[in-house]
């Protein structure tokens, strides 16, 4: 595409009248157009026009395109002031066609960005609300009925109370895990960076999760014990969070008689943990969104479970604390397969 600036726009317009006013004059006029002074004075009349049809367009676009650059400048990007043609400069129409379709594309942008954010806001709230619907519900209930009577009745009036007590720490437990994930988030919650032996850490686990593995007949192992310790630099209580939550999660949605695997690789300046399992596993539409607050594969057996639906994501956010990351592969049926990285110990 050819562009025409002000200048060219401007020498081409001279050339053209240079040209009009030569033919206007040879046919009206009889003088001799050979003699120097009639050459000098047509090309100085010639740039005479240049310089003032370049100067009323400079003036013109200035005029006009000012306010949009403007207008431009003073619409935020992302948080930012716009960064287009911090001085106004061009007068180039393709230039400023160019950089207003730059600045038209960010800004479309920034509309889908926002609209993801309010549909993940939606999405948000309408999960925080599902999740305390519930106990509140079953506490309502069980109140609701030891006021009607109930609490004169010894077969029910204990049985209801803890039930009303399990409802109220699942409660307490949701609010718990979203206070975790704000001060992940902020940075407000500050890590304990300390030099521990993850080998060690992970046996711990493995003791606090042996009864209820046992109650589904599922085994807890690691990939290759080794008798040497393996040092990471970390937060030991934060770290014990995730591999108490991977290592749960594999017992939950484990088949009986299946296992949970731990193994350990050198990375040379890190340390790699997988944590697998050979469980119901997840579909491969499930894995961009395995680590969303509330997100559960199978709704109605996630709930059945028990747990609030954060853990995961909990779990990410811990990771990415310590300047690390962590993946999921999955195979429906086959089970799943959590790696993530951890800084070897100082």
């Amino acid at each position: 595409m050819k562009t025409y600036s002000a200048k060219r726009l401007s020498l081409s317009i001279s050339v053209f009248l240079l040209i009009f006013n030569f033919g206007f004059l040879l046919i009206v006029s009889e003088r001799d157009f050979q003699s120097v002074y009639s050459i000098i004075s047509i090309f100085l009349f010639g740039a005479i026009s240049y310089f003032i049809v370049l100067f009323i367009l400079n003036r013109y676009i200035n005029e006009k395109l000012k306010p949009i650059y403007k207008t431009i400048r003073e619409v935020p990007v992302s948080g930012k002031k716009g960064r287009l043609l911090e001085k106004f400069k061009s007068t180039n129409i393709f230039d400023v066609q160019r950089e207003v379709e730059e600045w038209a594309k960010n800004q479309t942008l920034e509309i889908t960005r926002l609209k993801d954010l309010e549909r993940y806001r939606k999405e948000f709230v309408g999960n925080v609300s599902h999740e305390l619907k519930t106990p509140i519900f079953n506490i309502q209930g069980y109140v609701l009925t030891l006021l009607e009577g109930g609490i004169e009745d010894p077969k029910i009036n204990v049985l209801y109370l803890q039930r009303t007590e399990k409802s109220i720490d699942r409660m307490i437990s949701i609010v718990e895990d979203l206070e975790s994930i704000t001060k992940l988030e902020s940075g407000e919650l500050k890590l304990n960076m300390v030099n521990f032996d993850l080998v060690k850490l992970t046996e711990e686990v493995f003791e606090l999760a042996q009864m209820l593995a046992h109650e589904r007949n599922i085994t807890l192992e690691f990939v290759t014990k080794s008798d040497k310790p393996v040092m990471i630099f970390a937060d030991r209580k934060r770290i014990m969070e995730v591999m108490n939550n991977l290592v749960g999660n594999g017992i939950k949605y484990g088949k009986k008689r299946g296992h949970v695997k731990i193994g350990f690789y050198d990375l040379h300046e890190t340390i790699l943990i997988e944590v697998s399992d050979n469980g119901i596993g997840m579909d491969k539409n499930d894995l961009p969104r395995v680590f969303e607050r509330f997100y559960r594969v199978d709704k109605s057996r996630s709930r059945e479970q028990g747990g609030t639906g954060l853990g995961l994501s909990i779990v990410k956010h811990i990771i990415e604390a310590h300047d690390q990351t962590i993946n999921v592969k999955s195979i429906s049926e086959k089970g799943t397969t959590f790696t993530f990285t951890l800084e070897k110990a100082k």
